[in-house]
């Protein structure tokens, strides 16, 4: 039975009445800088382990990804366990220790000057916080995508409305309160998101009839696959596609490898490292992170793939059909199809705390990015002045960025474009990053080669070779006259199995031809004697 618009209205309101009142709370602890930029390095393990599932797991996840499982079938699940091993084991305990250390020594408070103190240069802060800044707008746009398109179909909201209304309480709080009040947020919609997440799931089976009625249905559906899919590889959604097909790669090295290693590279990520007081909270953290990336990921890409057998069962279409070939409208009309209306509403709740809470942190990251990274170390060279005021105003232009792009973007494109970005992040930073943890040998020239080949490696794929970007943006057409460069296979290989290895290789062989960073900094980096 639909809820009610009164009650509906009462329940919403109650929701964001408590999200400004946590927006108030971190206005209130931000007194300095530092509280503003890594919430005072003294958040508690609970709040960073969901802070940092909130942020990761977004719209994105559960209506981007959970759209493509719904179109690709249950092979996206090895993205789940790549979030798990990689997005918050590998994260957490190997990089997360080594950057909360380093980031209290050097007195960094963002990703940027994090890089940029290791390696002595304001060049690498001030183009990895430009880089930043012009890029993640795509990913906080199409998270602004994943949240309106539900609220649309939910409330019957006109869509470039809900962009609006999601976008202002959003930036409220964000510009205002800093990292501690985007932090406390994000707790509490994180605990939202697990419950929507728990609930989605037992409804889900007990409407198909339970675990084993439901998967044996998907699996005898494989006859269904239409024909443009069977075509790319598609072999049913209870199966991978066919090994080397374009669907295939599509699915492993677009989807599973571009998010699941991109993850350990995302600046808004890495700086939560640096918010709390010692190790042992990050071991605390990873206890409480693990299942919640589980039920985000795993569920959302179970229900999608297995939204095709509710929909051939009432309709008589797979899941892509009933969305029109939009994939980002599978999750949200198979929600307000199949369940109950509270579960409707509470799942909207959900989707919005999801939307929120990495929207937040996109927001407050883009803003340091420009403001802190960019203007002040870069451009005005580290002169004292109004940081936090220029990063407000920083985040209030990258929002203004994101809901241009909201506008502007094709259908489909929340899977895509998250794995753009996560790419791209993957080839400019991770190789710098991991040689700034890990490798003392690793120079200050090696390192903004790597950064530099890496970015426009990657842009150039995207640009040229790729054709899921290539052929849409026209370049290669433009000037060259074929829609990519390259031809056959090479054109579904994703940018970061090309442009990541190729700044590993650049950031090794520049190193060890140039000469060391001075031993006295290595010595202030990794808190211990560096021998010659």
């Amino acid at each position: 039975m639909p809820v009610s618009t009164p009650v509906l209205g009462i329940i919403v309101l109650i929701y964001l009445m408590v999200i400004f009142y946590l927006g108030w709370l971190g206005y209130k602890k931000t007194k300095m800088t530092e509280d503003y930029m890594v919430a005072g390095r003294k958040i508690h393990p609970y709040i960073l382990a969901v802070s940092y599932g909130a942020t990761f797991i977004s719209t994105s996840a559960i209506i981007g990804f959970g759209g493509a499982a719904g179109a690709l079938g249950m092979g996206l699940l090895w993205l789940a366990f790549m979030n798990i091993v990689v997005g918050i084991f590998i994260a957490f305990v190997i990089f997360g220790k080594s950057t909360r250390r380093m980031g209290l020594k050097l007195n960094a408070v963002t990703f940027p000057e994090l890089l940029g103190k290791r390696y002595q240069s304001r060049f690498i802060q001030g183009f990895s916080g430009a880089l930043i800044g012009i890029f993640m707008p795509l990913y906080a746009g199409i998270v602004l995508i994943g949240g309106a398109r539900f609220v649309e179909a939910t409330l019957n909201i006109n869509y470039d409305v809900a962009v609006l209304i999601l976008t202002i309480i959003v930036a409220a709080y964000v510009i205002t309160g800093g990292l501690i009040a985007v932090m406390y947020t994000d707790a509490l919609q994180g605990s939202l998101m697990f419950i929507g997440m728990a609930f989605l799931i037992v409804f889900t089976y007990i409407e198909l009839g339970g675990i084993n009625a439901a998967h044996t249905a998907l699996t005898a559906m494989n006859g269904m696959v239409p024909e443009s899919l069977a075509a790319g590889g598609h072999l049913g959604w209870a199966s991978m596609p066919a090994l080397g097909s374009p669907i295939w790669w599509t699915l492993v090295s677009t989807l599973v490898l571009g998010v699941g290693i991109g993850v350990l590279a995302q600046p808004q990520l890495a700086v939560r490292f640096m918010t709390v007081k010692n190790d042992k909270a990050l071991n605390r953290a990873v206890l409480v992170g693990g299942p919640f990336i589980l039920m985000m990921t795993g569920v959302a890409f179970t229900v999608g793939a297995l939204s095709n057998v509710y929909f051939f069962d009432n309709l008589g279409q797979i899941s892509v059909a009933v969305a029109g070939g939009n994939t980002d409208l599978i999750m949200p009309q198979y929600i307000n199809s199949a369940m109950p209306g509270i579960f409707v509403v509470l799942f909207m709740l959900t989707l919005l705390a999801a939307a929120m809470s990495t929207l937040s942190s996109q927001f407050h990251t883009m803003g340091t990015a420009i403001g802190h990274d960019f203007y002040r170390e870069f451009i005005k060279k580290g002169e004292l002045g109004q940081t936090i005021n220029v990063t407000r105003i920083s985040i209030a232009l990258t929002i203004l960025a994101s809901v241009v792009l909201a506008y502007a973007l094709p259908p489909s494109i929340i899977a895509t474009a998250t794995a753009i970005f996560f790419g791209l992040c993957a080839a400019a930073f991770l190789p710098m990053y991991t040689g700034a943890l890990f490798w003392k040998r690793m120079t200050r020239e090696g390192a903004i080669a790597s950064l530099l080949v890496g970015t426009f490696a990657s842009l150039f794929w995207l640009g040229f070779v790729h054709a899921k970007e290539a052929v849409p943006l026209g370049i290669s057409q433009a000037l060259f006259g074929k829609a990519t460069l390259l031809t056959g296979t090479w054109t579904v290989v994703d940018p970061i199995l090309v442009a990541t290895p190729l700044a590993i290789i650049t950031a090794i062989v520049v190193s060890l031809a140039t000469k060391p960073i001075p031993v006295e900094h290595l010595e202030k980096c990794f808190e211990r004697e560096i021998k010659n």
